[in-house]
């Protein structure tokens, strides 16, 4: 009973005492978290954007930075499982030592792969050349997938497996992007099932709250309330819109679908020659490569980059084109942007399909038994997996090209003439817009390039991180110095989602290329950690064997289509 009062008595000041705690570590917390706000990145300039130009460019920013954090997280991820343990065995830190299997069964013609790493006397050119193409002294480096020869490393009596790895590694990147990209795509759809629930609450929302009274910066305050007035007048188109879409006649809507389904066939059309251009060229470039010699270094460098030029040219015109048509359709600025997406996207993924689907007919090429003991056309291809990892080097490589290149001599010539010029064709050619889809197409295109190009290019999303750090900054610069007020404002809240949804189809497409390559197409027997195994996925069985039975039975149960499937689902 004594105890019982004494708890009695003290409980008030322990309760006082809890209350206190909780306010100051709440308090702690949202300093911290205002603190650390300041640390974002190009927190400052993408306000800036957000008040002169409006939510929906500054949107593009905004995802611009996420993926800039995405592939740095990634590259440290492969670089600190993958990389790192390769270099440490290779220079023999912590007393490290490197483990070697040999392929079993294996015809030593299979084994033979001598990259050219022009050793001795070399001419300045060819050392840029190299680096364009990804050949000579970078095919040595950690850069691509023949550097990592290593079966084991071993420090002390621990065995790193550098096979199993390499293959988590990969597996680790791609379900880290997904599950990032579904947790951003779960918080954008529940802003646009917000924003489409009522549009009068949405205008309430920003006439009545959309304030916020914690601005005390003059500057800050400005930026704040053109934000707001572009949401508004946004809004007021689109009702514009609405109001003019439910006053056509039924005759008018016969007039615009018809148009529609003719505009489609003519998309349809131009999608097929350039993939059917595609083809052909890669074709071209991989067996006149194979058989030329470096005697004419330019001329073997615009043979090697002939796939990339082609695809960049048809991912630069038919695009132009689909603006140019999409006028003509008569759809809402939200629904036009997403269409023209949709067609872009479909034309720059499906060209990386194309240019890896032309690339596995020439490594799967088995006729005449050139396939014959390796499993694949070992005489073109010794190492096939390093030249797919340079294909998408040199497809990135050439897509930043073209970003500095458009920036450099079209867009600021563009603005010299209309400022500086009087004529009426300039005038009538005007400064461009800052057009969101395309921007956003180039990023998601050069994303998708890194997602699939990481298991033969393991350092790929370090090049993306400082690709995509640079591009910020001269897409800023061109939006300051080069463009004009957007006609039609576009909203942030359905961009950013939609944004989000194309980058994970991007990457969901990603996913068939590696499958098939880790699963389906034979590994090089001259090059690499899966020397050893038929193919990259073997790894994983042969490790599972490795457990005790109780484990190994409930991992094959885990991976039976019993239980992938309800998953996947899910």
């Amino acid at each position: 009973r004594d105890s019982q009062q004494a708890d009695t008595e003290h409980s008030p000041g322990l309760e006082k005492w809890r209350r206190t705690s909780r306010k100051s570590l709440k308090k702690a917390l949202s300093e911290v978290k205002g603190l650390s706000s300041y640390l974002v990145l190009w927190r400052h300039d993408i306000h800036n954007i957000e008040g002169k130009y409006g939510t929906g460019i500054q949107s593009y920013f905004s995802f611009l930075r996420f993926l800039v954090l995405l592939n740095f997280i990634n590259f440290i991820l492969v670089f600190s499982f993958v990389t790192l343990p390769t270099i440490i065995s290779k220079y023999g830190v912590f007393n490290s030592t490197i483990a070697y299997t040999s392929p079993k069964n294996i015809d030593n013609i299979c084994t033979i792969y001598e990259p050219n790493d022009n050793k001795g006397l070399v001419y300045f050119y060819t050392y840029l050349k190299d680096l364009l193409s990804g050949t000579g002294f970078l095919e040595v480096t950690s850069l691509f997938y023949g550097y990592y020869l290593i079966d084991a490393v071993l420090i002390s009596i621990t065995k790193y497996n550098l096979p199993l790895a390499y293959l988590l590694a990969t597996f680790a990147y791609l379900a880290l992007s997904f599950l990032w990209l579904l947790m951003r795509s779960v918080e954008g759809f529940k802003q646009n099932l917000v924003h489409d629930a009522d549009p009068f609450q949405s205008y309430c929302n920003k006439v009545f709250a959309g304030w916020d009274f914690c601005i005390t910066d003059p500057n800050a305050a400005r930026l704040k309330h053109r934000s707001l007035l572009y949401e508004l007048q946004t809004d007021l188109q689109e009702e514009r819109l609405k109001q003019k879409i439910a006053e056509r006649t039924m005759e008018e809507k016969l007039r615009i679908y018809s148009l529609r389904i003719f505009i489609n066939i003519i998309v349809i059309a131009i999608l097929s020659g350039c993939f059917y251009s595609i083809y052909r060229v890669t074709v071209f470039s991989q067996e006149d490569s194979s058989d030329s010699d470096n005697a004419n270094s330019l001329v073997n460098l615009l043979v090697q980059y002939l796939p990339s030029i082609v695809i960049t040219l048809a991912n630069f015109i038919a695009p132009l084109i689909f603006s140019i048509l999409i006028r003509f359709e008569d759809y809402m600025p939200a629904f036009e942007i997403r269409m023209t997406l949709l067609r872009c996207v479909f034309l720059r993924l499906a060209s990386i399909g194309v240019l890896l689907f032309s690339l596995w007919s020439q490594i799967s090429d088995c006729r005449n038994d050139k396939c014959e003991p390796c499993g694949y056309n070992y005489e073109l291809y010794p190492c096939w997996e390093s030249d797919v990892g340079r294909e998408m080097y040199k497809l990135m490589i050439f897509d930043f090209i073209v970003i500095l290149a458009v920036a450099l001599f079209v867009d600021f010539p563009r603005k010299l003439l209309v400022t500086h010029c009087s004529w009426k064709l300039v005038q009538w050619f005007g400064l461009k817009e800052f057009e969101i889809s395309d921007n956003v197409l180039e990023i998601i295109y050069g994303q998708t390039i890194c997602w699939i190009g990481t298991f033969f290019s393991p350092l790929l999303p370090a090049i993306a991180t400082i690709k995509y750090f640079i591009v910020f900054y001269v897409k800023k610069i061109v939006l300051i110095h080069t463009c004009k007020p957007a006609a039609r404002p576009v909203r942030a809240s359905g961009s950013n989602f939609f944004f989000l949804v194309v980058l994970l189809i991007g990457l969901l497409l990603a996913f068939v290329p590696l499958g098939v390559s880790i699963a389906h197409i034979p590994s090089s027997k001259a090059c690499g950690p899966f020397r050893s195994f038929n193919t990259s996925w073997e790894v994983i069985p042969d490790t599972v064997l490795l457990f005790p039975k109780a484990l190994q039975d409930i991992l094959f149960g885990l991976t039976s289509e019993a239980f992938a499937v309800p998953l996947f689902v899910i």
